[in-house]
């Protein structure tokens, strides 16, 4: 089944269920609220809104759902080789990628939806697209395994994890991050497809066989397919809940394709911005199979605001700061 959070014309959000060309509203349920009753309850409701609703008229196409967390993994391993010469001027994958699905977490308030405007965050000269498809979780649970973990999913949606770049290149120099890079917008869509829609494009080793393809201003500019990734979305489910705990509504990023799956990857691999960052006014259409296309368009780059200052340095502390400075030899800590 395909859910939805649609804008009804009188202004009020309510989940919806798609039935071909027919968009029928879920009155008095969030998606995030089917989520949490459960898959099978979740298809009932959604049944019933079909078999005794009249479909919307007219409606606006909203986010499928507001996670309580987000978890972008970097599951491509394309994806890392191009983008870790682009942003960190290091080649090559390093050797820790290989050992575990790692994970970032991203914030959860600055989601969008099909059509909405991305503002160009304050100071990005190198502003860039990401397309992912996107796990939501449907079961509550903590140290799962791989073989279990695959019941713990809800559905498939499709993110663009915006990214700042040079903002992320400067502060992953910190070796934390990205930060400020990242978290200024997420935008998911169009729909939330339950997982036993997409059963049968799974392959014997478990990973999803879905075309993916991204165009900038009508212009395709990347494509790869999904089962490229490097680990398996119950392997990234199975990680994420190990000694923690993953709740309903969760959202799991696979990380981006490969084979052009953001501008950062050519970067890295042309030694050059080309193609160029996106600009406000430019169109960005990211398309998986089975899923369906979502489309924002770049606006313009936000106001220019006061900042933090810069860091006080250690000299400029004071006599205080020699008083009360610990050392390796101070009473009570031991080297």
């Amino acid at each position: 089944m395909r859910f939805a959070t649609i804008r009804l014309p009188d202004g009020r959000p309510s989940a919806a269920v798609l039935d071909g060309e027919n968009v029928h509203p879920i009155t008095g349920f969030t998606v995030l609220e089917l989520i949490r009753r459960g898959l099978p309850d979740a298809l009932a409701i959604g049944a019933d809104a079909i078999a005794h609703s009249a479909p919307a008229a007219t409606y606006e196409l909203q986010a499928p759902l507001r996670p309580p967390t987000i978890r972008d993994f970097v599951t491509f391993e394309e994806h890392v080789e191009g983008v870790r010469t682009s942003v960190q001027g290091e080649s090559g994958v390093p050797d820790a990628w290989y050992e575990a699905p790692h994970f970032y977490f991203t914030n959860p308030h600055t989601i969008s939806g099909p059509g909405a405007s991305i503002p160009v965050p304050h100071g990005c000269r190198a502003l860039d697209f990401e397309l992912e498809v996107a796990a939501v979780i449907g079961l509550a649970g903590s140290d799962l395994t791989v073989e279990a973990a695959g019941d713990h999913l809800f559905g498939y949606t499709i993110l663009n994890d915006w990214s700042a770049r040079d903002l992320q290149r400067r502060e992953m120099e910190v070796g934390l991050g990205p930060a400020k890079g990242k978290d200024f917008a997420n935008t998911l869509g169009p729909v939330l497809v339950t997982a036993d829609e997409l059963a049968d494009r799974i392959d014997d080793e478990g990973f999803l066989a879905l075309e993916c393809t991204v165009a900038v201003n009508g212009v395709q500019v990347g494509r790869d397919v999904l089962s490229n990734m490097g680990w398996t979305f119950p392997a990234m489910i199975a990680y994420a809940s190990r000694d923690s705990r993953i709740e309903p509504g969760d959202l799991l990023g696979s990380g981006t394709v490969g084979n052009g799956g953001c501008l950062a990857e050519r970067w890295g691999r042309r030694g050059q911005q080309d193609p160029a960052p996106l600009r406000p006014g430019d169109t960005v259409t990211l398309s998986v199979e089975g899923i369906g296309s979502l489309t924002n368009t770049v606006g313009e780059q936000k106001a220019s605001v006061p900042v933090v200052p810069a860091a006080r340095r250690r000299a400029d502390r004071g006599a205080l700061r020699e008083k009360y400075c610990v050392t390796s030899d101070a009473p009570g800590v031991r080297s």
